[in-house]
């Protein structure tokens, strides 16, 4: 069992940045992948980034690209989500999850663990 902690969510004003922790329990947290989806109200959980398990090969949704960086530290069993010039519609409840495949956007595919979700909320 893996247990995932986001933080380092709050209030930022478009155009602003934010980065996003996600620490995790247990021994084996360089055995998967890591991820991050979002939720805004009304909408369903959607696929934000992806990392391997080694860090090197990163993946993005397209609304993201450019902007986001997914990283991973598995010393300190953390990934981290940096956002930069942040926009409205980035509003949204972010998890982190964790899962095993192939890829990393394979095991996105079908999470294994998630986290409880830190808010983020962008004003205009």
């Amino acid at each position: 069992q893996v247990q995932l902690v986001e933080s380092g969510g709050g209030l930022v004003q478009a155009g602003g940045s934010l980065k996003l922790s996600c620490a995790a329990s247990g021994r084996t947290f360089s055995s998967y992948a890591m991820g991050w989806f979002r939720q805004a109200p009304g909408k369903e959980r959607e696929f934000v980034a992806a990392i391997n398990r080694s860090g090197g090969s990163t993946y993005y949704a397209d609304s993201v690209k450019g902007r986001f960086t997914i990283s991973r530290d598995n010393a300190k069993n953390t990934v981290y989500l940096q956002m930069n010039s942040l926009k409205p519609e980035d509003t949204a409840v972010y998890y982190c999850a964790a899962g095993r495949g192939i890829t990393a956007t394979q095991a996105m595919g079908a999470p294994m663990y998630w986290g409880q979700g830190t808010q983020v909320t962008v004003s205009s």
